[in-house]
């Protein structure tokens, strides 16, 4: 494929997502990633049910897959206070392993190309990108999409403000053998300098993912001591901990991890999930933005693509537009929260507050969620 119509960098959810659905709508697409599938990522594998009809027009049938499914939320303090409460929409617990190799077997069959390679440099001249690899092969294309990741190289050849800035943000995870953490529960769990998300995944497993301040980590120097002396110091992290057996030779992790804001279009290029914006992993919902953010940056490339006077200037103010309407205030409001969960002190107080409180919970859970998408 030599000049395709759209080249998405990344094969990630959001690069698997969109590639699906241009492809529905019979445009050509390349999507270049960097990693064979499958593989494990940093990452919560709670999915919210509102990207479920989606996903299924898309062709995913996710029913027969005998995923958890996800109707509580649990969250607790580092001194053991304890809320619970229903998920309105709910969701389905699934491995980033499995979600992505899925959606990559259903690309191949539905005709999308893909080309395993890293992108080295974009840049738009006299309106065709130019596209470098690292093999030194170069694309041409009408439109790209980005949708590589949290943080990588490619960030710094495009001059992304964010990336100028260390973060202090450091993501670790890993699956354990469960023993006995309910099927229908997404815990989290709050600790000193960070908090993990506990949930269950397609193969019955507990993936545990944390996000901890780099500067708490480094204290105790590796992740078996960090569990024992800090991330335990939450009793029911601790308990959970002592009984738990890894299926990892070791946990995966991730270091600079940015919340910073992000532009959804920079150099022209259309910018997805995590690509285009980060939300907090305590709202328990990034993979769902990033699958939405696919099928809004897929509607505007079409529109680019088979309309003569929709501009690439239309196209890109258009998501732009797009993107902030559905995900500005969830991710000023995981902000908010992170800023909450990592001051102890408020925290307990606003969990004991919203223990009696679950109207106010509610109100939070839903300022992070969406309604049901189709297509």
């Amino acid at each position: 494929m030599n000049n395709p119509k759209v080249v998405i960098i990344g094969g990630g959810l959001a690069g698997l997502t969109a590639a699906l659905d241009l492809v529905q709508k019979e445009i050509p697409v390349l999507v270049i990633e960097k990693n064979q599938y499958p593989s494990h990522k940093v990452c919560g594998e709670y999915v919210s049910n509102e990207v479920k009809p989606y996903l299924e027009q898309l062709g995913l049938e996710l029913d027969g897959l005998g995923l958890p499914k996800i109707d509580t939320l649990q969250v607790s303090t580092q001194n053991g206070k304890l809320i619970e409460i229903d998920l309105p929409l709910g969701g389905f617990g699934i491995s980033r392993y499995a979600f992505d190799h899925k959606l990559y077997q259903l690309a191949l069959k539905k005709g999308v190309d893909f080309l395993f390679d890293t992108v080295i440099d974009v840049q738009l001249v006299n309106d065709e990108f130019s596209i470098t690899l690292a093999s030194k092969e170069k694309i041409s294309s009408a439109v790209v999409l980005g949708a590589f990741g949290k943080r990588s190289n490619l960030d710094i050849k495009l001059n992304r403000n964010f990336i100028k800035e260390k973060s202090p943000w450091l993501g670790i995870k890993s699956h354990y053998k469960n023993n006995g953490h309910p099927s229908n529960l997404v815990g989290l769990h709050n600790f000193p300098g960070g908090y993990g998300g506990l949930s269950l995944t397609e193969e019955g497993d507990v993936n545990f993912c944390c996000l901890v301040k780099y500067e708490s980590f480094k204290k105790e120097g590796d992740i078996e001591a960090f569990n024992q002396t800090v991330v335990s110091q939450n009793p029911y992290l601790r308990d959970f901990l002592s009984n738990a057996k890894t299926k990892f030779e070791k946990p995966l992790s991730i270091a600079q991890i940015s919340f910073e804001k992000k532009k959804a279009v920079d150099n022209h290029i259309l910018m997805c999930g995590d690509t285009a914006g980060l939300i907090h992993p305590l709202c328990g919902n990034g993979m769902a933005m990033a699958i939405h953010s696919a099928k809004l940056a897929a509607e505007q490339v079409a529109m680019f693509t088979e309309k003569p006077n929709f501009t690439r200037k239309d196209m890109e103010k258009e998501y732009q537009i797009l993107w902030e309407k559905n995900f500005r205030k969830r991710l000023w409001m995981g902000r908010c929260l992170q800023e909450l969960m990592l001051h102890t002190k408020w925290f307990n107080l606003g969990m004991y507050t919203v223990a009696n409180s679950k109207i106010l919970l509610r109100e939070l859970i839903s300022s992070t969620h969406g309604n049901p998408i189709l297509n």
